[in-house]
């Protein structure tokens, strides 16, 4: 693993399942090395996981006991974190991704983000994983 001093962006899962007490769905490692982070405030998400979250909850693909814009304001308001705005930059890199990448507007934004920032993207998304075991940027597995 990379020095705790170090960016971490979290896919929009992981920083799903960190908020809501799901740990268990990450590996004991990378809960170790969040937690590092936190002590530096690190750790990072994407605007677009703010609208990902927004869409599995009109969905009903997750269900918040709170509302939803009051769960996002909480989450990000959690020790460490702080949400990265979707910058030009960023939106014209995602349509730029060296390699081959899927079409998702959302994984495309969140892992030019990582390379936009230099930070480490911590995904359990298999796609992504082989994205970054092509050396296109850093990834660590949830």
């Amino acid at each position: 693993m990379n020095s705790s001093q170090e960016l971490i962006l979290l896919d929009t899962h992981v920083w799903l399942w960190l908020l809501n007490g799901e740990e268990k769905l990450i590996s004991s490692q990378c809960l170790s090395y969040i937690e590092d982070s936190v002590k530096y405030s690190n750790i990072r998400v994407s605007a677009i996981s703010v609208w990902e979250v927004g869409m599995l909850e009109s969905k009903g693909k997750i269900i918040f006991p709170i509302g939803c814009l009051e769960w996002v304001n909480k989450a990000l308001n959690a020790p460490g974190i702080s949400l990265v705005p979707i910058t030009p930059e960023m939106a014209i890199e995602s349509s730029r991704l060296p390699g081959k990448f899927h079409g998702d507007p959302a994984d495309r934004i969140i892992v030019a983000t990582a390379r936009i920032l230099g930070a480490t993207l911590m995904s359990h998304d298999k796609q992504i994983i082989m994205y970054g075991k092509k050396k296109y940027l850093k990834v660590i597995k949830s």
